[in-house]
């Protein structure tokens, strides 16, 4: 018996090419009423979450995101403006907007930076969620760079409360490039597991560590980031604009050659992919690596979509008058 896992390929459902999911999606965020050009990149990257099996920040967040533009609480058509900018840093504000705007081109500077200057740093704020950092990290690997992607939301500390509401769960990822072994990708939540009291006798250095993480990471993707400004938060704001996002890439041939670096890490990944694996694990991989099995697998076969997932999709689809992409390929069901 396997260990539960949040982020898995479903035991049933439907397979979708990459390029018609990614253009269904879309499809729904136009007549939501979001500009063509953004829709379209959403459709990208939350295709790109599911082709990953990362399926709990991919197209499966699509009606949340509308419910929020439809009530009015996040802008669905928002102008992306530069706050400041220097040689290596960049401020981008997201103008209510969802996160996915500013931090896909925040990470597109910061590579631009990078590659010139060898580091590259922006941070956003003024927006609504940015989804699974790793969408942002990953971005660095395709130019032989380093990528870190961290955020925070903005979140009330009650006096009433325990001191670990201080954490935030904040997400953060790492990512590395390597050549022919899977890319070492840490993409996880500061959180780490559900605070109780009987736990926390027996576990204590994994709360006290996690609180210590998030309020760092809030420290980064949030107070720097800008979240807390007064103008920002209501009721001078009419968004919900609670996320911000650090966004930083290091070019590593102005540390070493890619050459060396890249062997180097497929060594050091390869032999850890020949250890044994964690009890009920069906496969010894470092973070990324299930992601990169099943990425590969997906691209093949199509991207899977549990019949849950489906009905939800397509339950929204009627609503917002967009033809189903699932009728079309009933033949993948399995």
């Amino acid at each position: 018996m396997s260990l539960p896992m949040r982020n898995k390929p479903p035991e049933h459902g439907i397979r979708i090419p990459f390029e018609d999911l990614a253009q269904f999606v879309s499809d729904l965020f136009v007549n939501a009423g979001l500009y063509r050009h953004d829709a379209k990149l959403l459709g990208k990257i939350l295709t790109g979450a599911d082709n990953r099996c990362v399926f709990s920040h991919g197209t499966r967040q699509t009606p949340g995101y509308i419910r929020k533009i439809q009530d009015g609480d996040v802008n669905a058509r928002p102008t992306i403006t530069i706050v400041q900018e220097q040689n290596t840093t960049a401020v981008l504000d997201g103008d209510g907007g969802l996160g996915y705007f500013p931090s896909y081109r925040g990470m597109e500077m910061a590579i631009d930076k990078a590659r010139q200057y060898g580091v590259g740093v922006v941070t956003t704020r003024n927006h609504f969620h940015f989804g699974a950092a790793g969408n942002y990290s990953r971005m660095a690997l395709a130019n032989n760079c380093i990528g870190l992607a961290l955020s925070s939301h903005r979140y009330p500390l009650d006096a009433d409360r325990l001191i670990m509401g201080a954490s935030g769960g904040s997400p953060m990822s790492l990512a590395f490039p390597s050549r022919a072994q899977p890319p070492l990708v840490l993409d996880m939540s500061a959180s780490m597991m559900g605070y109780d009291e009987e736990l926390f006798k027996q576990f204590h250095s994994v709360f006290t560590k996690s609180l210590g993480l998030g309020v760092a990471l809030h420290a980064l993707g949030g107070i720097l980031a800008g979240i807390r400004k007064p103008e920002l938060e209501p009721p001078h704001s009419r968004w919900e604009s609670n996320q911000g996002a650090f966004l930083a890439v290091f070019n590593i041939e102005h540390f070493m050659g890619i050459d060396e670096f890249e062997t180097t890490m497929d060594r050091f990944i390869g032999q850890a992919r020949d250890m044994k694996p964690f009890p009920d694990m069906p496969y010894a991989e470092l973070p990324g690596g299930m992601e990169w099995r099943w990425a590969h697998e997906n691209a093949k076969s199509g991207v899977p979509i549990g019949e849950d997932h489906q009905r939800v999709l397509d339950d929204l689809a009627e609503e917002l008058n967009v033809p189903s992409v699932f009728r079309d390929f009933e033949e993948t069901r399995y």
